[in-house]
């Protein structure tokens, strides 16, 4: 998030794509119902009509997989009707005039043809966004696992810099993270191209650094994604998989796909708190804590580091993750000396310019800090790139519309999309453990719409088969008005019902994140 999350509520605009937030993100989603009662013009766009379509000035329902068109034809009104921040594209960005030029084709009339949206709702969109003094954009996977995810972020910066919302306060862009420490894990290196704060592998000298500090020589390529590492294991060039707190048997598209290139693995080890469906094929499990049995730092989907103590002992052998990998790294002969996470935190800061002014005694007495938090007296950052970007200038890219890379036809004529739900998380392997949550929510239903119900001769409650061109699955159906015709919806967190047996594991070439939210099904009554 270039912004925080106190700033929503009191934000002249929002803009909200890809996103169920009242579900996902359920205490941001409260604060946006509060900027919206306050007056903050409310536009949301989604497949589905989420409960914040109803707080909405303008609903743009789309289909699955046209994200960028409707960003660039929110632009192209925003460029024709003059509404454009000149000062800030002038004084802070580059590239301007290539996009202006790009954008001319994307009419709200063409868009519609892609997308079904209304051109007079894209305009009424387009003018609510840019006409605000401050507007923040909110969006998550609705956004970015698609085969052109990377383009639809740089058309919502496009739409961001053109209109000046950025590097101020009650605007931005702003991704919600998905789970409590991803933003953490991401600033941690755990991606397959940097160490941590997102300092590249490849960069000589950031290489140099970190292995003058651990003193080892370090390898200078770029990793695997998690997709392209199942390719590998399928053709044999990944041998040995170590899965920590990550449910791929569940979570990942194209699950037979993946289960083959587990069951290819010669080794594969676990560590997890519970025996989800992938620790039940590893050949070594190991016990991990959970978040209340041990001690160390989360960062908050704003960039916020806190401190989290710990309130209970671990069960049985269960360890903290820390301290499963130094005792192995001591079974490999590698001399780690770590005694607590405060050790490791002050590594951390070491080496991570973002956060080198963080420290377990500034966390324990202002209660968190927002990075890029650079010396022992800089209070962090509320907000990115006041002033200027880190880069310089701004860069505008030009962003072409490309289908995704199923489309409905006459044997899959339905595209499904998939989501998460209020009650249970992930891939239920916390959550469905709960007797509580699970009265809210015990089975997995498929929504789809009223007109196509009619159509299959379905009725609410009955069973039905939905497959597509890499599995299929009996689920039952929930006839409704929430989806439009044309689109079946289902959630990923049931493994009796695994809706990645069904999502397509075709990758966006350059963030390389499979396409999990679109793909194109049938539907059979049962």
């Amino acid at each position: 998030m270039t912004n925080s999350v106190g700033e929503i509520e009191d934000a002249e605009a929002l803009f909200i794509i890809g996103s169920n937030t009242t579900e996902t993100h359920p205490v941001i989603g409260y604060r946006v119902i509060m900027a919206r009662k306050k007056g903050a013009a409310l536009i949301v766009a989604d497949p589905r009509a989420i409960e914040l379509a109803e707080y909405a000035d303008v609903f743009l329902q789309l289909l699955p997989g046209t994200n960028e068109a409707l960003l660039n034809g929110m632009l192209n009104v925003i460029i024709e009707e003059g509404l454009v921040d000149e000062n800030f594209i002038n004084e802070r960005t580059e590239g301007f005039d290539q996009v202006k030029a790009a954008i001319q084709k994307y009419t709200p009339e063409k868009v519609q043809e892609i997308t079904r949206v209304p051109a007079d709702d894209i305009r009424r969109a387009a003018r609510l966004y840019a006409g605000a003094e401050s507007a923040a954009i909110l969006y998550t996977m609705g956004v970015t696992q698609f085969t052109k995810g990377t383009n639809s972020v740089l058309a919502i910066a496009n739409l961001a810099m053109a209109t000046g919302n950025l590097g101020k306060e009650f605007s931005g862009v702003n991704p919600l993270r998905g789970q409590n420490n991803v933003q953490g894990a991401c600033d941690m290196g755990a991606l397959p191209v940097v160490y941590t704060g997102y300092q590249r592998v490849d960069n000589e000298e950031v290489r140099a650094k970190f292995s003058k500090a651990w003193g080892v020589d370090l390898n200078p390529t770029p990793g695997l994604t998690v997709t392209e590492i199942s390719d590998a294991a399928l053709e044999g060039k990944v041998k040995f998989l170590y899965i920590m707190g990550e449910n791929p048997a569940l979570s990942d598209p194209h699950l037979n796909h993946l289960m083959e290139a587990l069951e290819k693995t010669e080794f594969l080890v676990v560590q997890d708190i519970f025996l989800t469906e992938t620790a039940a094929k590893a050949d070594v499990v190991l016990p991990a804590a959970a978040f209340a049995e041990k001690e160390g730092t989360f960062v908050n989907t704003e960039r916020r580091v806190q401190m989290l103590g710990r309130a209970v002992s671990p069960p049985g052998e269960a360890k903290a993750d820390w301290i499963i990998l130094q005792e192995l790294a001591g079974r490999l002969g590698i001399n780690w000396n770590y005694s607590s996470a405060e050790d490791i935190f002050e590594e951390i800061a070491s080496l991570t310019p973002s956060y080198a002014g963080i420290s377990y005694r500034r966390l324990q007495d202002e209660g968190g800090l927002q990075w890029p938090c650079p010396t022992p007296d800089h209070p962090g950052t509320k907000f990115l790139h006041q002033g200027q970007f880190v880069k310089g200038k701004g860069l505008f890219t030009p962003v072409e519309y490309a289908d995704p890379a199923e489309k409905a036809d006459g044997e899959y004529p339905l595209l499904l999309t998939t989501g998460r739900n209020l009650y249970h998380y992930h891939t239920g392997s916390m959550t469905r453990r709960s007797e509580a949550i699970a009265e809210f929510k015990d089975e997995e239903r498929i929504q789809v719409s009223v007109e196509d119900a009619e159509k299959m001769g379905i009725k609410d409650g009955d069973t039905v088969k939905v497959s597509s061109r890499r599995g299929e699955l009996q689920v039952k159906a929930q006839v409704t008005e929430i989806v439009p015709p044309g689109v079946v919806f289902m959630t990923f967190h049931y493994s009796e019902a695994a809706v990645n047996l069904l999502t397509n594991n075709a990758l966006d070439p350059v963030a390389k994140i499979p396409e999990l939210k679109v793909c194109a099904v049938k539907v059979e009554k049962v």
